[in-house]
């Protein structure tokens, strides 16, 4: 299996050194950016399978960033991190496509935890695609065999 890319988008170097060191030595490959410009460019060059983004960036809200991901790599899952916790910032970053919502100082084994349960779901959700996809082809092949066998051409 594909080694799993993470992308860290937060301006505090300590978050970002700590989540790397953690993600890494648990098998994930890992980028980090100090603001929105530069997670768009990196996804722009990139996949990525989740994105730790801060709710607070230099350039922008990470809230209005979920948006423009969604916008680039829509099957990309993100978590919202934040030291800035208020229910009008969760509802925010729910409505806004976060995948979840963690607060600062944020415990390693729960981001672990939300990281793998995200990963797992985007597995999910790719296999069911693919699936459905099958059925498709498979319910257009019979259909195509049905009309063969009884509108033959004279």
């Amino acid at each position: 299996m594909k080694q799993q890319r993470i992308l860290i988008v937060d301006d505090d170097e300590n978050i970002t050194t700590v989540f790397r060191v953690n993600l890494e030595s648990n098998g994930y490959e890992v980028e980090t950016t100090k603001n929105g410009a530069e997670a768009l460019e990196k996804i722009g060059r990139m996949f990525f399978n989740l994105a730790l983004v801060d709710i607070r960036l230099p350039d922008m809200e990470g809230t209005d960033l979920l948006e423009l991901l969604r916008e680039t790599a829509p099957k990309m899952r993100m978590i919202i991190v934040t030291g800035f916790p208020s229910l009008q910032n969760a509802i925010n970053a729910v409505n806004k496509g976060a995948d979840g919502y963690l607060l600062k100082p944020v415990d390693m084994k729960q981001l672990l935890k939300t990281i793998e349960e995200q990963l797992r779901k985007q597995q999910e959700d790719e296999k069911y695609t693919e699936e459905k996809v099958e059925e498709y082809i498979e319910a257009r092949a019979r259909e195509l065999e049905t009309l063969i066998k009884y509108h033959k051409p004279i």
